[in-house]
């Protein structure tokens, strides 16, 4: 009766499927426990074996908690929308539907090969129609609210309609656009119609508005900055520039305080709230209101540092600042137009790195200094950037290092003065940044104070002219919900008279047309624009032809379609209720499981799809639609598998001059190594290499040997399926008819002991780099158990480690002698007898390692665990059933497959997952007995097994009468006999 994980697994797979083991119910007197992973998009690649580490650790951790009682949702499902597939169906013109499906298919099957204990009824695709009706309801919620400061949450529109009608908006306290004109009760209500609706988009918490975007031209869409890698587009690397659009945009500043105060409530790394309290950047200070001279302009700049605000030398403003144009003189325009032209090639993160590059353009015009009322110049420059604060600062040389290089970079040209030292310290050759340390000077009503005062004052004396006020300020910026593109979530949205108006939600989902392009319209439109069926009739309440459109009654829909993280902003509540037609969960399943306790995912969404969904979260809070304020309590980030890529060597020489014809070689790995490590080119180690180069030398003359440099060797990439992962030797005739290396099919190589050793190095794990294991072919050769516990045993989960397949076979052995302590292969080999304290012991002691390590997260210590008491249980000969069962039972969160066969085994007909967690006995841990060292004069000469309720006297007796001792002693008696109970033993001074 042998170990045969193939046919284990697929039939306790099928058992699992059929009888719903891990179906969560949203009715239960267990105690709940939500369990989820970051939401996967379906790729056509399929999964490697980097993908489920994170997976398998969710899963240990579930199948734990069901252990000790809980009622664990564990669900699974796909961020189906998305510019993977639609780039694949320009390029073949496939339905993003059905490659989406086949890859969902593919993936579906991978996951159900490693046994995850995923509940499938509770699936979800954010790009089912089904699924994204709530979507759109979310988004018409969010139209329809309002931020109140004074509440501190977003609150129905009616409210705000019904202050406006009453009072004005003069006193109303609301996150909002800039520079709204205040009106009266009177004023709003004799308003039109459409009037009111432009006012209200600009309190509305998603509302259209022209933004400066990351527009990729090759791809046809806005991007994120999150979607965008040193300048390009994370997909495809394309160029990103930055242009001006008109975008529906979410007001995810309105949350900025409560999203940085959150972070203290949660259980998540301090790298990740870190992350995302920079992204919000909270900054206390002032904002200060610039004249334009000769203008009726106005420039606000927000400041930390209004105690300097006699030190500034000069303004910059963002080349996309709207006031460039207007200020920018004529002896400056064509200057500073190819300035703007030129940032608008670089992307916003790309401007932020780059510190070491200086760049700007005077404009020609001056603003009036607040107090002195002396001019200050007004230029441009990339280092500061319209989306953050207000686009624009007041330049402090003297007290700013990039303000100082900038100033320094522009000395002596028109427009740059010389630098303003308001401080009693040398700024010769750096600024001084400092907040404590020193005196004002050179400042007016403010000299001789320190920061604190002069910030109190600077504040004081700014709010008495009206010119500037105490402010917080955030760097947190509203995130653009719009994409040019296809496949995705459609706006609930058409537009009467050039205004957006929402479909009721009684008649969602608005689902996506039929398209014959998905590429842009001729005209610039996005995909949606290709649609024939693309208006809403008002009376029907139906999508209808685009022909249709009279704009009475038929009007066009938005083009646009919603961002990849719109479906993911909220998914973790769908999972709660996912056969729930009219709402996104009922309040009684949102209620029961809260929200989630513990979520593992990847660190690179830090300022993503973890800032949106908290931002969701709150807003949804606010109408009491969720009960927490927080969507995840406890995240964990996974490390990164690395992939162990393989390498062949290639030197390349000419053949024919004429038509450049080349003779390639490939050296094996050693020879190279050697060869580097000695300097040489040829050397007499391999007689088979000098033979061949000094060949090529004599017959090619123009190969001249000082040329002949081993340094100059290419490496290249080799698929892993060309190669013995153990040996690292190229299977060369494979290498040969590989499609991807027919260019190499006449090679000649150069061998070492008669094989060709490839070299290895670690790198991410990549299809571009050939280095990609697929999670399949280790499951069909060892297992899925031997993989889940290999991804476990590699290193701390949230660590990156490098895959290595060649030591996934110790596992597998492992494996195989855990199965023997059951079956021989006559069949099971378990017996009733009582097993002995050592065996008790070796259980004890793994069932209390592994309970620490699971708490802990620390799952690469329990495999270890798992092996050392397998070995002492065969060294103990344990066959017993009361150390067996409670064992199948430990270990079955890690190898789920084989704990069940054991189990059924051992002669049980339920699920080993149902069974309770064993509890830890600390009793049979309690040695009753101490194997001590006894020393002479300090050295240790042998050993005596004791019991420990020996006093020191009774341990010195037996010690004396010992022979040992007494050979030691040679008729000689110790001065001291040191004796410390449960320690030490030591006889000295003789």
């Amino acid at each position: 009766m042998k170990y045969n994980p193939k046919e284990i697994e697929a039939k306790w797979q099928k058992y699992w499927s059929a009888n719903n083991t891990f179906k969560a119910s949203n009715q239960s007197t267990k105690p709940k426990y939500y369990v989820l992973d970051m939401f996967p998009y379906p790729s056509g690649a399929g999964l490697h074996v980097g993908h489920p580490l994170g997976y398998i650790a969710s899963d240990i951790y579930a199948r734990y908690k069901r252990h000790q009682g809980f009622n664990v949702l564990h669900p699974q499902g796909y961020d189906s929308f998305g510019l993977p597939a639609e780039q694949y169906a320009i390029q073949t013109g496939q339905h993003p539907a059905v490659t989406t499906e086949t890859n969902i298919k593919r993936y579906r099957e991978q996951l159900d090969k490693i046994g995850f204990s995923f509940d499938w009824n509770r699936e979800v695709r954010t790009s089912n129609p089904e699924y994204y009706k709530h979507t759109q309801r979310i988004f018409i919620q969010l139209f329809n609210a309002w931020y109140n400061k004074n509440t501190d949450k977003a609150e129905s529109i009616c409210t705000l309609i019904d202050l406006f009608s009453k009072e004005g908006n003069a006193n109303v306290n609301a996150v909002s656009d800039e520079n709204i004109d205040v009106f009266s009760a009177d004023q709003w209500n004799a308003f039109s119609a459409d009037d009111q609706e432009r006012i209200l988009l600009k309190y509305r918490l998603t509302y259209l508005a022209e933004t400066e975007v990351n527009w990729c031209p090759a791809l046809g869409t806005v991007l994120a900055n999150d979607e965008i890698v040193n300048g390009v587009s994370e997909r495809g690397g394309h160029p990103v520039i930055r242009k001006k659009m008109t975008q529906w945009s979410m007001r995810i500043s309105a949350y900025a305080e409560r999203l940085l105060q959150g972070l203290d409530t949660i259980d998540w790394s301090e790298s990740i709230k870190e992350a995302q309290r920079n992204w919000i950047g909270k900054s206390v200070g002032a904002s200060v209101t610039f004249n334009v001279k000769e203008s009726n302009e106005t420039i606000e700049v927000f400041t930390t540092r209004p105690d300097t605000i006699f030190g500034v030398n000069f303004m910059t403003l963002a080349p996309e600042h709207e006031l460039v144009a207007a200020i920018t003189t004529a002896d400056q325009k064509a200057a500073v137009d190819a300035y703007v032209q030129a940032t608008a090639k670089r992307s916003e993160r790309e401007r932020m790195a780059d510190v070491k590059t200086i760049s700007g353009v005077f404009t020609g015009a001056y603003a009036e200094h607040p107090f002195t009322k002396e001019p200050v110049a007004i230029w441009i420059g990339d280092y500061v950037l319209a989306g953050y604060g207000t686009g624009a600062v007041m330049a402090v040389p003297c007290g700013d290092e990039r303000d100082y290089a900038f100033a320094k970079h522009f000395a002596g040209q028109n427009g740059m003065p010389e630098i303003i030292n308001i401080f009693n310290k040398d700024i010769s050759e750096e600024a001084y940044t400092e907040k404590a340390g020193f005196e004002l000077q050179n400042s007016d009503f403010l000299n001789g104070m320190d920061y604190k005062a002069a910030t109190k004052k600077a504040i004081d004396e700014l709010e008495k002219i009206e010119q500037g006020k105490a402010k917080v300020n955030y760097r947190l910026r509203d995130a653009v919900f719009s994409r040019q593109r296809y496949w995705g979530e459609p706006f609930p949205v058409y537009y009467v008279n050039g205004l957006p108006k929402m479909i009721d939600p009684k008649y969602l989902p608005i689902e996506l047309p039929e398209v014959e392009k998905y590429l842009p319209t001729e005209d610039g439109q996005p995909p949606l624009g290709n649609a024939t069926n693309w208006a809403w009739d008002t009376k029907s309440n139906t999508v209808v032809s685009s022909n249709e459109v009279e704009n009475e009654t038929i009007f066009p829909l938005e083009l646009n379609t919603m961002p990849g993280w719109a479906g993911s902003s909220w998914y973790w509540l769908r999972y709660m209720d996912v056969d729930n037609e009219n709402e996104i969960a009922s309040k009684e399943a949102i209620d029961y499981w809260q929200n989630v306790d513990l979520y593992i995912g990847g660190s690179e969404h830090a300022t993503g799809h973890l800032l949106y969904s908290r931002f969701w979260n709150k807003f949804l809070k606010d109408f009491n639609i969720v009960p927490t304020e927080e969507p995840f309590k406890k995240l964990i980030n996974q490390g990164m598998i690395l992939g162990m890529s393989a390498f062949i060597y290639r030197w390349e020489y000419i053949v024919d001059s004429e038509d450049k014809k080349k003779k390639v070689i490939f050296f094996s790995k050693n020879l190279i190594d050697k060869a580097v490590k000695e300097k040489a080119f040829i050397t007499d180690s391999n007689q088979q290499s000098k033979d061949v180069l000094e060949s090529l030398v004599k017959t090619h003359g123009r190969i001249k040997q000082s040329e002949a440099n081993w340094n100059n060797f290419t490496p290249i990439h080799v698929d892993l399926t060309c190669i013995n992962d153990i040996t690292n030797e190229l299977d060369i005739e494979k290498f040969k008819v590989h499609p991807l290396y027919s260019d190499y099919k006449d090679a000649e190589f150069i061998l070492e002991d008669g094989k060709y050793i490839v070299g290895r190095e670690v790198e991410k794990m990549s299809k571009s780099k050939y280095n990609v294991v697929n999670p399949d072919d280790i499951c069909n050769e060892y297992g899925a158990d031997t993989l889940r516990l290999y991804e476990m045993f590699l290193g701390p989960l949230e660590q990156a480690k490098p895959w290595n397949t060649a030591g996934i076979t110790g596992v597998f052995g492992f494996l195989k002698k855990l199965w023997r302590l059951y079956a021989d292969d006559n069949g099971l080999i378990v017996t009733n007898d009582e097993p002995s304290a050592e065996m008790y012991k070796s259980l004890h002691k793994t069932i209390k390692k592994v309970t620490e390590d699971i708490e802990n997260f620390s799952f690469n210590t329990s495999v270890s665990q798992f092996m050392i008491c397998v070995n002492e249980l065969q060294q103990q000969k344990c066959n017993h059933r009361a150390i067996l069962e409670p064992l199948a039972i430990v270990i079955s969160p890690y190898a789920p497959h084989i704990a069940e066969e054991l189990w059924n085994m051992l002669g049980h007909t339920d699920s080993v997952s149902q069974q309770p967690f064993p509890k830890f006995e600390e009793k049979y841990l309690v040695e009753s007995s101490k194997e001590y060292p006894v020393s002479f004069n300090g050295k240790m000469r042998f050993k005596i097994e004791l019991p420990l309720d020996l006093t020191a006297e009774q341990i010195e007796e037996i010690i004396m009468n010992d022979e040992r001792t007494q050979a030691q002693l040679q008729g000689k008696i110790p001065k001291k006999v040191i004796i410390v109970p449960g320690k030490i033993i030591n006889l000295a001074g003789f």
